[in-house]
């Protein structure tokens, strides 16, 4: 069947700008400051916005439509925060290299499917956990924000609530109407050094150093894969959707490969904010939510093609908006993924280790908390569900 732009709503619209404004708000800042660390001018810092808008823009739309699921992809942000530590003294041409070496491992594991075989056997317990982990600073930064700003996040949480229980659909179309107009009124909005300009693509020739494709080639690859594509492929099957993941891994690879001459250093699959386009404030038919990632996806190619005008357009927003809009917008993901994940009695204890590990933040050897969370997880649950402690607990009961 193909897909039909007649079943294109408002909440569509405003959850794919929403997961727009998280996203590139919420790292947007990591991510130039890793091209500076490579030795990027301005021009250079343009480019890399616009092959990364482009590349997340066109992907999603792509991948959305494909499977009539709302497939979302981003940029590494773990891999942006990377770069800047470990591209110091590596020159453009260098990292370029890096880039295209990352993404042809990406797209080796896509190909023969051997990372996709190895997450079947991830319980949908721990996927969820691991989901809720995730996303659990964000309901907690909405909160938090009414200390900084209480007037503006007090009238979202308060329309937020009056709109669940008036027009559940639109409580976050409404939300996010209700800030911009108290946001505009009372000045919190900075639209100076704001100019309308499109972004120049500009070509670097990639060198393929030895001591740059181990120092940051693969370390950039593990940290993408690992606390962004699982997390991701975590979001996907945490809300029922069926997309196969070595595809996905493929496509995203392959635009890398095609984008990282231009700064389009790692493109993967979203997590946070493909949340936001799955959860019910999407649409009421979930089977239809992929437009939701479609408009995300035109955004996306908007901030690509015009670049450094839409980076300071997404700057004029207050800090407490965007943490009121986003954790707003996710309380019901994080909801249901915490009753997925506890609801079984017998993986709840894996499960609650999952969340844990995954909320608490930790990173080790340069690999986020997403990923120990699953370790931990399945740690905790291979010991508690070992044969030998079956067959106890059967020998105890009898």
């Amino acid at each position: 069947m193909k897909p039909s732009f007649a079943h294109f709503s408002l909440t569509h619209l405003t959850a794919g700008f929403v997961a727009v404004l998280v996203g590139f708000t919420s790292s947007v800042v990591i991510v130039i400051q890793a091209a500076q660390s490579a030795g990027a001018g301005q021009a250079e810092i343009g480019s890399w916005i616009w092959a990364l808008g482009l590349g997340m823009g066109l992907t999603s739309i792509a991948l959305s439509l494909y499977y009539r699921e709302p497939v979302l992809t981003a940029w590494s942000t773990p891999g942006a925060a990377l770069l800047v530590t470990g591209l110091g003294g590596v020159t453009l041409t260098e990292a370029t290299g890096a880039f295209l070496f990352s993404a042809a491992l990406i797209v080796l594991v896509g190909w023969t499917g051997v990372f996709e075989r190895l997450l079947r056997h991830v319980p949908q317990s721990l996927a969820s956990a691991m989901l809720a982990g995730i996303l659990l600073q964000f309901g907690l930064h909405a909160f938090a924000a009414l200390q900084s700003d209480l007037a503006l996040v007090g009238l979202m949480l308060g329309v937020y609530l009056l709109g669940r229980r008036t027009l559940p659909r639109y409580a976050v179309p409404l939300v996010l109407l209700a800030g911009l107009l108290y946001a505009a009124l009372s000045g919190e909005l900075h639209w100076r050094g704001i100019h309308l300009e499109l972004a120049q693509p500009i070509f670097t020739w990639p060198e393929f150093s030895l001591p740059v494709l181990i120092s940051a080639g693969i370390p950039l690859f593990v940290v993408t894969m690992t606390s962004q594509n699982v997390p991701g492929l975590a979001v996907l099957r945490a809300n029922g959707y069926k997309a196969p993941l070595s595809p996905l891994l493929t496509v995203t690879g392959a635009a890398t490969l095609l984008l990282a001459p231009f700064g389009g250093y790692a493109l993967n699959l979203a997590a946070i904010t493909a949340a936001i386009c799955m959860g019910e404030d999407a649409g009421s038919d979930r089977n239809k939510r992929y437009m939701a990632a479609v408009s995300a996806g035109l955004f996306y190619v908007l901030i690509g093609l015009f670049g450094a005008t839409v980076a300071a357009l997404f700057a004029a927003f207050p800090q407490a908006f965007v943490f009121a809009i986003a954790g707003l917008a996710l309380i019901g993901t994080i909801g249901n993924s915490l009753h997925a994940a506890l609801n079984d009695i017998t993986e709840r204890e894996a499960a609650l280790i999952t969340f844990l590990v995954t909320a608490s933040g930790l990173t080790l050897f340069g690999v986020g908390p997403a990923f120990w969370g699953l370790v931990a997880g399945i740690t905790a649950r291979l010991v508690l569900h070992s044969p030998k402690r079956e067959q106890r607990s059967d020998s105890d009961a009898r």
